[in-house]
Formats: C-alpha cells, sequence, structure tokens
C-alpha cells in the first residue's frame, strides 16, 4: 500500500483525476435522470493498480453537485485516504465486499424508483424478456431476495457480493440494485438503460393487460448484440459530458 504522502499525489495525478471527473459525471447524470435519492447511495471505482483504493462520492453531497474535486480516496474498510470531504461511514460495506468477492472495478449503487419498484414484487427483478431494452441484461441479472435491513456491517455487504453469483446487475429485494462494470461510461449507460427498462415494465404492467415475452434465445442474441459492440455507451457518456455541468465550485 502506498504511503499517505503518496496517497495525495496519486489522488492528484492525471490518470485519478480523470476517474475522478468521470464518477463526478456518473454522479450527476444520474441526478439528471432521476435516479438519485437524497445524499444517499454510492458510486465507487478502483483504481486500476492493484492497491485496493477507490474513488468514491462524499457523505452530505447531492448528487447533483459533486464535481472532480469532490470525490474522496479511501481504503476497502472505508478509511478517507485522500479528499476534502467526510465518508459515509456504511459507504463501503456493499461496494467493499463487490469490489473484492465479486471482482468488479465499477460498482453503482442506487435506490432507482422503477428498479426499486420491480424488488417489492413477487418477481423481484426485470423480466429480460420482455422490451428490447431489457434483452440487453439477458442473462446478465441475479437477485437476492433475502431482504436483511440497512446494510450496516460487513457481512451484509459480503452476503450481497455472494449473491450476485458473478452477474453485472443484482435486483436487491424490497431495498434497490446494484450495476457494475469493467469502467465507469459501461456501467453508466448501464445503469440508465437497466431503469428505463424497468419504466417500461411497470408502466405496462399498470394498464392490467397480459404482457408478451419473446423467446429466450432472442433476447440471448439482443444481449449479445448489445454487448458486442459498446461505443454507443462510450459515445452516451460524451454527450454528457459535453451537456452537464461540472457542478458548483466551493471553498473549502
Amino acid at each position: 500500500m502506498p504511503n499517505p504522502s503518496s496517497h495525495i499525489d496519486d489522488f492528484h495525478s492525471e490518470p485519478v483525476g480523470r476517474l475522478r471527473a468521470d464518477l463526478a459525471l456518473a454522479l450527476r447524470a444520474a441526478a439528471h435522470h432521476g435516479l438519485a435519492e437524497g445524499v444517499c447511495n454510492h458510486f465507487s471505482i478502483e483504481l486500476p493498480d492493484g492497491s485496493r483504493r477507490f474513488l468514491l462520492n462524499p457523505r452530505g453531497l447531492l448528487w447533483s453537485e459533486v464535481s472532480a474535486d469532490d470525490v474522496v480516496m479511501i481504503d476497502g474498510a472505508g478509511d478517507r485516504l485522500a479528499g476534502r470531504h467526510e465518508v459515509e461511514p456504511t459507504a463501503m460495506f456493499i461496494h467493499a465486499a463487490i469490489h473484492r468477492i465479486a471482482g468488479k472495478a465499477c460498482v453503482l449503487h442506487t435506490h432507482m424508483p422503477s428498479a426499486m419498484a420491480l424488488t417489492l414484487t413477487v418477481d423481484r427483478a426485470l423480466d429480460t424478456t420482455l422490451s428490447q431494452t431489457a434483452m440487453r441484461f439477458h442473462g446478465r441479472v441475479a437477485v437476492d431476495g433475502d431482504y436483511n435491513g440497512l446494510a450496516l456491517d460487513a457481512s451484509e455487504g459480503e452476503r450481497i457480493a455472494r449473491a450476485m453469483h458473478g452477474a453485472d446487475v443484482v435486483f436487491l429485494g424490497n431495498h434497490g440494485v446494484v450495476v457494475c462494470g469493467s469502467r465507469i461510461d459501461h456501467a453508466y449507460d448501464d445503469l440508465y438503460y437497466l431503469e428505463r427498462a424497468c419504466a417500461a415494465q411497470v408502466l405496462a404492467s399498470s394498464t392490467g393487460r397480459p404482457l408478451v415475452p419473446v423467446a429466450p434465445a432472442i433476447a440471448e442474441r439482443v444481449a449479445a448484440q448489445t454487448l458486442g459492440e459498446r461505443l454507443q455507451s462510450e459515445l452516451f457518456f460524451e454527450a454528457l459530458r459535453r451537456t452537464l455541468s461540472a457542478g458548483p465550485r466551493r471553498s473549502g
């Protein structure tokens, strides 16, 4: 593990600066798209140097106001290594376990409304054989239906991480969702379209009419087509970079 002075140096390095900017952009985009809930929930990205250090949004800020300068560097225990803000004590109970056990580089946890609504149903999750948008997640979704209360200790995070079984998306029963990826832009694209797919299913279900799924083989093919070319995901994130502000500047 790098010494304390190197944490500061790394935090202000160009590669980490780019990651901080991308994480802040993802948070502001989530707020813009209605995926945030107060000052709760967290996005995290592991530094790619094997040091088991992470970037995380700070405690007490709305996602809409987070800039790159607000992002905090922490270790696997959630202790702050660099950054000007405090860290919410329970922030890493879910994130650290998923990074460590599931081997995910980017972890996005939200209580976004339509996805959370589906976690309250008997099925607990999105039906990936319904809309074309939902099909991109076919074979990529796990369900943790064993709601256990607030994640206030490491064991609950570890239980969630093991329930993922390597999936990119986990629906947490009576709770919310976690979306993971190898990079921020791809993970955010999945988060956005997951909520869109869930919203379509909730809306269709509200009509009271029977829903018409496609054959699983078709859903599997659409998932492969989507994952086979992620340029659209990257272009979407760059469009967000052009159109969303960098957040307000604050002293301190």
